[in-house]
Parts: C-alpha cells; sequence; structure tokens
C-alpha cells in the first residue's frame, strides 16, 4: 500500500518519506479500512518533530489519528454488516505506530464510527481531535444552558467547534479573536460577543460584554499565557478547560486566587478521555453531523505524496482551518 512515515524525528521535508509498506492485516475486533482522507493535527506534526522522544523505539512510524475511508474487511468478533461502511477515524496514532497516512489502516472497530451519508469524507478527518477536543471542554463539568462561557482562540480548529457546541447548547459565548476575519467566523459559529484578546483591555472588554457579571467556564487555547485573565473574570466555583499551552508550556499558578474561587482546572486531551466521554462525543458529532448543525472549516487539502507540505503550513501557524491529506 502507497503510506507516509517517518523513521527519525527532524524537520519535515527531511524525515516524512512516502512510499510503499505491507498492507496491514485486520486482527480480532478490528475493522480495516480504506483511507479517502487524513487529517493533519498539531499534536501529530509536534510528534513527528519529537515530542514523545519513545515514539520510534519500535520502528518507523505511519503518522495522524484522524482520518475517513471505507470499512474493507473486518476482524473475529465484527459484524460483517460493517464491510462497505464509510466511517471516520480517531485515535489511530496513539499507543500505535500505524496512523491514517496511509491507503489501509486496521483499527479497533470502536476507534472507526460510522459516518453519516449526507458528510463527505474530508469533513470526517476534521472531527477526532478538534470536534471531540471541543465537546469535552464544553460539557466536561456538565450542562451549559444559561451559562456565560469564554472561549479563547475562537477561530481555531477546537474553539470553532466549541463555540458551536456551547451555543447550541443554550450557552452565552464570548469569544476572543484578533482580526476581522476570525470575528466573523467564530460570529458565524454562534458567538455572541467577540473581543480582541490582544488589546490592553481584554478583562474590561470581557466585563462590558458580561454587564460586569464574572463568567461560569473559560475553553482555553493558551492557560499558561491566558491564566491571569482567566482567574480575573471567573466566578466562584468556574472551571477552566484547556487544551493547551504552548507560549507558556510550565506556566506558574496564582494559587490563593484561585483557591478562594474555588477555581476547577481541567486539562484536556483526546486519547485519555475517559471511554464514556468519547462515546457521548462520538453520539454528538453524528447527530450533529446527520442534522447539519455544524460548520466545518478546511483550509487546505493536499495529497499525500505532499505531506511534508501539509506540516510545514500547521507550523507556520497562519492558517485556522483543518488540513487534510488526500489519499486516492
Amino acid at each position: 500500500m502507497r503510506a507516509a512515515w517517518f523513521e527519525s524525528f527532524g524537520p519535515a521535508k527531511d524525515v516524512l518519506q512516502v512510499g510503499e509498506l505491507d498492507t496491514p492485516i485486520v486482527g480480532p475486533g478490528e475493522v480495516l479500512v480504506r483511507m479517502h482522507t487524513s487529517g493533519v493535527n498539531p499534536s501529530d506534526v509536534k510528534k513527528r518533530a519529537g515530542s514523545f522522544p519513545n515514539l520510534l523505539d519500535g520502528g518507523l512510524v505511519v503518522p495522524n489519528s484522524d482520518g475517513a475511508g471505507v470499512i474493507q474487511a473486518v476482524g473475529d468478533g465484527i459484524d460483517a454488516g460493517r464491510v462497505g461502511e464509510r466511517v471516520w477515524l480517531y485515535q489511530a496514532q496513539f499507543a500505535r505506530r500505524f496512523g491514517t497516512a496511509a491507503e489501509y489502516v486496521a483499527i479497533d472497530s470502536s476507534r472507526a464510527p460510522k459516518l453519516p451519508n449526507n458528510v463527505n469524507l474530508e469533513v470526517g478527518a476534521c472531527l477526532g481531535i478538534p470536534a471531540m477536543t471541543a465537546h469535552r471542554t464544553v460539557f466536561a463539568d456538565g450542562d451549559v444552558a444559561g451559562q456565560t462561557i469564554l472561549i479563547t482562540g475562537g477561530a481555531g480548529r477546537v474553539g470553532h467547534y466549541a463555540i458551536q457546541w456551547a451555543s447550541q447548547a443554550g450557552a452565552t459565548v464570548i469569544a476572543t479573536a484578533s482580526n476581522d476575519s476570525d470575528k466573523a467566523a467564530c460570529e458565524s459559529a454562534g458567538a455572541q460577543h467577540v473581543i480582541n484578546h490582544r488589546g490592553d483591555e481584554v478583562v474590561a472588554a470581557i466585563m462590558a460584554a458580561t454587564g460586569g457579571d464574572l463568567i461560569d467556564r473559560v475553553v482555553d487555547v493558551e492557560f499558561g499565557a491566558n491564566l491571569p485573565i482567566s482567574v480575573a473574570v471567573l466566578k466562584v466555583g468556574g472551571v477552566v478547560a484547556t487544551y493547551s499551552s504552548t507560549q507558556v508550556p510550565e506556566p506558574r499558578l496564582p494559587f490563593l486566587q484561585m483557591m478562594y474561587k474555588d477555581v476547577t482546572i481541567r486539562i484536556i486531551i483526546v486519547y485519555a478521555m475517559p471511554e464514556s466521554a468519547k462515546q457521548h462525543a462520538i453520539a454528538d458529532i453524528n447527530t450533529a453531523l446527520s442534522d447539519e448543525s455544524l460548520q466545518h472549516r478546511i483550509a487546505e487539502t493536499i495529497h499525500l505524496e505532499d505531506i511534508a507540505r501539509s506540516n510545514e503550513i500547521i507550523e507556520q501557524g497562519s492558517i485556522r482551518g483543518a488540513v487534510i491529506l488526500t489519499i486516492d
């Protein structure tokens, strides 16, 4: 089969290879999926650069956790009726070496939910890390109806979905964005208020949006950098749900301020989500897909043969939507 892989860490153009690998054999409890699209996420790019030093201990790695395709065969214990089913994949390259940047993937059947017929395979590659992470950030701490939620980086991959989950569930959403295009994207997704996070008076702008009321939750793309703002605007018992802290990777906590506000910090990564939370997200995602109630942003579609360029685009940080590889 045609596939991309890396055998050492380093710059994308130096270490990513595209060529022929053996087609995987489907095992018990697995499905064999003919991949049509593969989602390239920042975590995939970081792995290739060396963020997990032991990743290559077992041999070469086929990157990417998200994707979509069609089931070609099933292993023992799996209903043969799944053959021919269109599916979206998540968690393909976690605790295993073989991800979605290949013509075929053998994967646990539970990691290949059915893709509704009205949804194309490009959208199917957007769902794993971005949409599931967003779902967890919004719903991990209960019902959000009637609450006010601050979503930082609202035009980003996760933030864009988080705005939609929260607003459609009855929350008032305040999003942050840095330019008119991102502001429009946040508003289109359902944000009632959008403020510029690069201003000097961010806290004042948030308070102006709420009429002076403190907020219930923060969904945060830059935990360390935004922590002073988050603590300032949260009410007692508030929650910060965060999935990244790139600018300040080892933040210092203002403990006393947080203690007196009884602040909960929830740190989220799809791989470590409880299985019940994953299934909750999958059910809600597929319902929303069937209802066509979710917007999706695909910034670039690139062929597998040019996978290095897909990694470079994400590293440049200049795009807001998903980067998708086509494998046909």
